[in-house]
């Protein structure tokens, strides 16, 4: 009870900064002179900045772009009924570069890295079923997928076909990451800027795996959206490689409220997951739905539900999720955010029976790089024999994105 307090006064105390922080002001003067030259200048610049968007510099050399983020998080949790589990608080640090290089206006090669220290909660620190936060960590980052592979996440080409106005191809090959293509939601889906619990930023039980070799196609047509991906995975937790499907359709409607996106996914595997006594082979297969919606200026909303087949060993066949944004503007800062976001799950072949997942944050933007979340989880996971597990778990997020 001391957590949830203290968790919630956190919050509190941190809005309340938000909603009473001075706002300044700058003013200049110039002269007349040094005015025109501020416009010759500026003609300057845009004229390089439009030499700079062909592709190309003034010396012919393709456009490189490098940013990434850099993330530190702590969170501490309190738990009850958790055998082996106690009160405490870990952190993490992770690091993922990026560089892309329009090698022409339809040609892009990109690459992204992971480096990280500490698995804050993840990697068994926790008694719950999904990871608190769904960042890549230290254990995430080494031995991607069985591969003996290291820190390289990503690493692809992409080529994009022009039909006409609003209807685009693109094909990309190589290291890729499902979770780029599918299941995209525009509050909840990053782990970095929104929810970190494993549960809201993607549905879990869509199996949707990241950093192996395969294919993707992002076909643009209007107001509708067709993605595909495909990809060889080295190793399961069985020790077995297996191949990926997925596709998503999606639509963009737009009303008086503001824009909604609306998407279905279907998501299957190859035969290499055991069934639940252990004698066959069985795929994976499992439906989607992710939705979210302006109301007005201010307000959001998203939901995410997920139907997965239990014909394999599984631990969660169906997801119900959904939530709601609230702007910074309420208060006069743009930039900040709220999000609330509750998931309920049920378990399906293996030791889980049903959980709970609610988080509540906020988060406010410090300077033009750097954005300071706080965050409070409570989890409560119900199994069909053992502990039930249930707790806070409050924490702290500073990310800086270049």
């Amino acid at each position: 009870m001391k957590m949830m307090k203290g968790s919630f006064m956190l919050l509190f105390a941190i809005i309340c900064l938000i909603a009473m922080g001075p706002r300044m002001a700058l003013l200049a003067s110039a002269n007349e002179d040094l005015e025109q030259r501020v416009e010759r200048l500026e003609e300057k610049l845009a004229v390089n900045e439009q030499e700079a968007g062909s592709g190309q510099d003034n010396g012919g050399l393709q456009r490189i772009s490098i940013g990434g983020v850099a993330a530190g998080g702590y969170q501490y949790q309190s738990v009850d009924d958790a055998t082996g589990y106690d009160d405490a608080g870990r952190g993490a640090f992770a690091f993922q570069p990026e560089i892309s290089v329009a090698l022409s206006e339809k040609d892009e090669f990109f690459a992204k890295f992971g480096f990280a220290g500490g698995n804050a909660l993840n990697a068994g620190e926790s008694p719950f079923t999904w990871a608190p936060w769904a960042a890549d960590l230290e254990a995430d980052v080494k031995n991607i997928n069985g591969r003996e592979r290291d820190y390289l996440l990503t690493a692809w080409y992409k080529h994009t076909f022009d039909f006409g106005e609003d209807n685009a191809l693109g094909l990309t090959g190589g290291l890729v990451d499902a979770t780029d293509y599918l299941d995209e939601n525009a509050y909840a889906n990053d782990e970095y800027t929104q929810f970190m619990n494993q549960a809201l930023v993607n549905g879990p039980n869509g199996f949707l795996p990241s950093y192996d070799l395969g294919g993707a196609l992002e076909w643009d047509m209007g107001d509708f959206a067709l993605r595909g991906v495909v990809m060889g995975i080295g190793d399961n937790d069985e020790g077995r490689s297996y191949t990926f499907y997925g596709a998503q359709l999606g639509y963009t409607f737009n009303t008086d409220l503001g824009e909604g996106n609306y998407r279905v996914i279907v998501d299957r595997t190859s035969r290499d997951f055991s069934n639940p006594a252990g004698d066959k082979q069985e795929a994976k297969n499992c439906v989607l739905l992710s939705f979210d919606q302006e109301l007005g200026d201010i307000l959001g909303a998203w939901i995410r539900f997920g139907w997965q087949d239990d014909s394999a060993a599984i631990t969660c066949k169906n997801l119900y999720s959904g939530g709601g944004y609230i702007s910074g503007k309420l208060w006069g800062r743009e930039q900040d955010n709220i999000g609330i976001g509750y998931a309920y799950f049920d378990g399906a072949n293996q030791d889980l029976d049903s959980g709970h997942v609610f988080e509540a944050y906020v988060r406010f933007l410090l300077n033009e790089y750097f954005a300071l979340t706080a965050d409070v989880q409570y989890m409560k996971d119900n199994m069909k024999i053992g502990d039930d597990p249930k707790g806070f778990i409050s924490g702290l997020r500073l990310v800086a994105e270049f």
